[in-house]
């Protein structure tokens, strides 16, 4: 047995401990008639990677745009420190989105700016600093990410897994607490995956940053992730640490694992 609450006594777990950065507490969302999730329940506390796994099409990419406040549930409580955040104006989500940011699948990268101009978009957006303090600390971020050698091309010169690592820099120069990211190691190669990996780790050790990952990629997953949310079907088969969803026993867990570990046999 975990040491962990089940997906169902979660949330109840939550009046009893610290509050954590980020909750969710039985959230449903459906589209068009349809049920996308229903009475998810999970929290990440600060420092921490959660990782959200599970098939295509089962509402992983949906949870991160809750927290992100571009869609709102239609049932349950997300939090953010504490905030109730599902009914905010858009005013009050776009401080939400200060201190939490998204690093999409396509990068999101402004296609007419260098990797350069578009890491320091988002401090010359807040206006806080110097000319001279933005182009520090962007010249930082970009060689956090190892994207010095690029720091003037254009985004559509670059790889999938590069506007990824420039995404990253972009999303940190906001200065989060939480960053999200949303399938970083599809259409890459494992060389990039690899290193997408090193980057999102050296975040979380040396910067202390809060990380959720929505990933079907178990190896992946097993080099990052503190806890992990198993979705199947819109529900929750699994909230708990690494180890324990590794050794479940949950029969359409145990196929997932087993589906990404097959490899074609070599002729």
């Amino acid at each position: 047995m975990s040491d962990f609450p089940s997906n169902a006594d979660s949330a109840d777990a939550l009046d009893q401990a610290t509050e954590p950065l980020i909750s969710f507490s039985h959230v449903g969302i459906s589209f068009d008639g349809r049920s996308v999730l229903e009475d998810i329940s999970f929290y990440v506390d600060r420092g921490q990677t959660l990782c959200i796994m599970g098939r295509s099409g089962v509402g992983k990419s949906v949870a991160l745009r809750m927290l992100m406040g571009f869609l709102k549930p239609d049932e349950g409580s997300i939090r953010v420190e504490g905030q109730e955040i599902t009914t905010l104006s858009e005013e009050g989500l776009r401080a939400i989105r200060k201190r939490v940011t998204m690093v999409f699948q396509n990068g999101a990268l402004f296609d007419s700016l260098s990797v350069r101009e578009n890491v320091a978009f988002p401090m010359r957006e807040r206006g806080a600093l110097s000319e001279d303090e933005i182009l520090d600390k962007v010249a930082q971020l970009i060689d956090v990410v190892g994207a010095e050698d690029v720091a003037d091309a254009l985004p559509a010169s670059l790889s999938t897994g590069r506007k990824r690592a420039v995404a990253i820099a972009r999303a940190l120069a906001a200065e989060p607490e939480v960053v999200l990211y949303d399938e970083p190691t599809t259409m890459v190669d494992p060389i990039i995956a690899r290193r997408l990996g090193d980057l999102i780790e050296i975040l979380k050790c040396h910067m202390g940053k809060t990380s959720i990952v929505v990933t079907h990629d178990t190896r992946f997953a097993e080099r990052l992730a503190d806890l992990v949310l198993f979705l199947h079907q819109g529900r929750a088969l699994y909230f708990g640490p690494l180890h324990g969803f590794m050794a479940s026993s949950d029969p359409d867990i145990k196929q997932f694992l087993a589906l990404d570990a097959y490899t074609l046999p070599s002729e």
